[in-house]
């Protein structure tokens, strides 16, 4: 279990770690909760991918194994580079090589975030997969999400974030006939 550090109130009952970078999450999911079908995203929306470039620019990310790939495997694709930003890979997979620069290659949610704190000074974002959201959903500060109109088949689900009480930012959109809601929440 990783510690909390002592925090403090900062304007609109923002709280953050004094001596640890912020933790958020960021997600796409619809309306029934759903974040995946296999290993694809059941929506394309344009406007949510530059959202989250945006959003983690030059900060750190934690995410599993298959969401990174998937990411590599979209800005290879793309023919793009990947934006500056640190990745810290969650895998059990010891031989895992992303061939990438600034990649991180860890086995435990612990040691993503010990490595995190080492290297972020500001805010850490967590990106998925469902695994990693179920196990860091009680230590995130604040929530990104994209919340896609409609109920979507899916087998990879967000986890409860009732806890998440209070809307900082809402903000909603179309892209391509598809309503969806960019939202910030804290607890």
């Amino acid at each position: 279990m990783t510690t909390r550090y002592p925090t403090a109130s900062v304007g609109n009952g923002y709280i953050f770690n004094m001596n640890n970078p912020k933790i958020s999450i960021i997600c796409a999911l619809s309306e029934n909760r759903v974040i995946g079908q296999g290993d694809r995203i059941p929506w394309h929306i344009k406007a949510d991918l530059i959202h989250f470039k945006e959003k983690t620019f030059h900060h750190t990310i934690i995410m599993g194994r298959n969401t990174f790939d998937s990411l590599l495997g979209y800005y290879e694709r793309s023919g793009r580079p990947m934006p500056e930003r640190n990745n810290i890979i969650v895998t059990h997979d010891a031989n895992y090589n992303p061939k990438q620069a600034n990649c991180f290659v860890v086995d435990s949610i612990d040691k993503a975030l010990q490595k995190a704190k080492e290297i972020e000074k500001k805010e850490v974002f967590i990106s998925g997969g469902e695994q990693i959201f179920k196990q860091t959903i009680h230590l995130a500060d604040k929530l990104y999400l994209t919340i896609v109109n409609g109920n979507f088949e899916g087998d990879k689900y967000f986890p409860d974030y009732s806890m998440f009480k209070k809307a900082i930012s809402k903000e909603e959109k179309e892209e391509k006939g598809q309503r969806f809601t960019f939202i910030e929440l804290i607890r």
